[in-house]
C-alpha cells in the first residue's frame, strides 16, 4: 500500500474509533465493563488502528491526570482504548519547547503550547494542519474557544486548557486588599516579593500599569516597560517559577503573580492566602494541542486530541490539573466547587479586562530579549560596575602571578 493511501486509511479508521469511542461510557471502561477480547476497550475482535504504534506526546509538567490522587491515568487509558502507545515527556517553558523543536533532533507528535507559541510555529511552518475528520470531539469546544487571534480558522491547534494571570498573597503579612499590580512595587513589601521567570509575563505587568498592549511593536513602550522593572528589581526577592508554590507556602515570600489554576490550589490548601485579577487588568492564556510538521503519526496524534477532547476525558483531566476547560460540556464530569470557584471561573467583567498573547515581529522578541536581559543584570549600569569588579579580580590575579614568577627567579639567582 503506497505511503498516501496508508495515511489515508489511518485516518479513516482513527476517525470510526472516535465515533465507536463516544459511545463507551468512561467508568465502564475503567471498569472493565465493556466486552473486549483484548483489553484495550475496543469492541469486537478487530485490532485498534495504530495497535504497535508509540506516539510522543510533549507537555508541561503535572498537566494531565495519572493516576495519583485518585485520578485516572489518561495516557494508559488512552492506550487500553487505541492499542496505541504513549511516550510522555514534559517541558518547563514554552523557549524550552522551541528550541527542542527548532534544533531538529526532537520527534515529537503531540505537543501543546501556550497561545503565543502556537502563533510562532505557525508562523515558521512548524505546525501540521489539523484533520478535523480525525477529531469530531471539537464539536464540543466552546465558541468563544474557536477561531483565536493566535491561530485564525482554529486550523493548527485544539484549545487544552485556558485561565488568567492574577497575584496572589498572604494576608498574615499584608492586611489591606490587593486591587493592584502596582501592589509588586510597594516598598513595604522588599525582599518579600517574586516575579515570573521568563520576560512575556513579567513586561505584561508593567505593561498593564503603563496602558501598553500586551502585543505592542512599540520599541519605546517595551524601553518603559523595561524600566518599570528595573524600578522594582531591588524589592524582588527572586524571579522564579515553580518554586513559588514553595515560597509563598512557606511565607519566604507574600506576594506573587501566577496562573489561575496553580493559583486556586494554593488558595484551597491555606486560609491566609487570596487571590485577585487586578483592576488593570491581565493575560488570559490558553494552551493548546497540535501536532508538529515532522510527525510521524499524525493520524494516531488526532486521536489522540480527540481522546481528550471527550467531554467525560476532559471533566476527569481538568480535576485533575486544576485549569479551566474550554469545554462547557465537561462541567457536567467536574467537581462543582471547582465550576463555581470564579478563581478557575472568572465573570465577564473580568474577562473584559485580559489580552491574549499573539507572537511579535522577530525584531520586537530580540528587543525583549536584550531588555529583559538588562532587567535581570540591573541594567547597563549595574551589569558596567559588575564587569568591572571582574576585571579588577583579574587584575590583582595577575599581578600575584607575575609577583611569584619574579620573586622565584630571583631564588633562582
Amino acid at each position: 500500500m503506497k505511503k498516501g493511501r496508508l495515511i489515508q486509511f489511518n485516518r479513516c479508521m482513527a476517525f470510526c474509533l472516535a465515533l465507536c469511542l463516544s459511545l463507551v461510557p468512561f467508568e465502564s471502561v475503567l471498569a472493565g465493563e465493556n466486552e473486549s477480547s483484548d483489553g484495550t476497550g475496543q469492541t469486537g475482535g478487530d485490532p485498534a488502528p495504530g495497535r504497535g504504534v508509540t506516539i510522543n506526546v510533549y507537555n508541561w509538567g503535572e498537566y494531565i491526570a495519572n493516576g495519583t490522587d485518585g485520578s485516572p491515568d489518561l495516557n494508559e487509558e488512552f492506550t487500553r482504548r487505541t492499542g496505541i502507545q504513549v511516550n510522555y515527556t514534559t517541558f518547563d517553558s514554552n523557549e524550552a519547547l522551541y528550541s527542542k523543536l527548532a534544533g531538529g533532533g526532537a520527534d515529537y507528535d503531540v505537543i501543546i503550547p501556550s497561545d503565543y507559541m502556537v502563533s510562532k510555529l505557525i508562523d515558521e511552518n512548524m505546525l501540521a494542519e489539523l484533520d478535523y475528520s480525525n477529531i469530531p470531539n471539537f464539536q464540543y469546544i466552546d465558541k468563544r474557544f474557536r477561531d483565536p487571534d493566535y491561530d485564525p480558522g482554529s486550523c493548527y491547534s485544539v484549545p487544552y486548557t485556558w485561565g488568567v494571570v492574577g497575584l496572589f498573597y498572604n494576608t498574615d503579612y499584608i492586611e489591606e486588599e490587593i486591587t493592584s499590580w502596582s501592589a509588586l512595587w510597594d516598598g513595604r513589601y522588599a525582599g518579600k516579593i517574586l516575579m515570573f521567570d521568563n520576560p512575556r509575563d513579567s513586561f505584561a505587568i508593567a505593561q498593564l500599569l503603563l496602558g501598553q498592549s500586551l502585543n505592542t511593536t512599540d520599541e519605546s513602550d517595551w524601553a518603559e516597560a523595561a524600566a518599570l522593572l528595573k524600578q522594582q528589581k531591588p524589592l524582588v526577592q527572586a524571579y522564579v517559577m515553580d518554586r513559588i508554590f514553595d515560597k509563598m507556602e512557606s511565607s519566604e515570600a507574600w506576594i506573587a503573580p501566577y496562573y489561575s489554576g496553580d493559583a486556586a490550589i494554593l488558595v484551597e490548601n491555606s486560609d491566609s492566602i487570596r487571590f485577585v485579577v487586578p483592576e488593570e487588568g491581565t493575560n488570559y492564556f490558553v494552551d493548546a494541542m497540535c501536532i508538529p510538521a515532522t510527525s510521524s503519526h499524525k493520524a494516531e496524534a488526532e486521536a489522540y486530541i480527540n481522546f481528550l477532547c471527550d467531554p467525560e476525558i476532559a471533566g476527569a483531566n481538568m480535576n485533575y490539573v486544576g485549569y479551566s476547560t474550554p469545554e462547557s460540556a465537561a462541567k457536567e464530569y467536574m467537581d462543582q466547587e471547582m465550576v463555581e470557584n470564579p478563581v478557575y471561573y472568572p465573570d465577564e467583567e473580568i474577562l473584559e479586562r485580559t489580552e491574549v498573547f499573539v507572537n511579535l515581529p522577530e525584531s520586537t522578541s530580540k528587543l525583549v530579549d536584550h531588555l529583559w536581559a538588562e532587567v535581570k543584570m540591573g541594567g547597563p549600569g549595574e551589569s558596567m560596575v559588575l564587569a568591572a569588579i571582574i576585571l579588577g579580580f583579574l587584575g590583582v590575579y595577575i599581578a600575584i602571578l607575575v609577583y611569584k614568577r619574579q620573586k622565584r627567579k630571583r631564588e633562582l639567582t
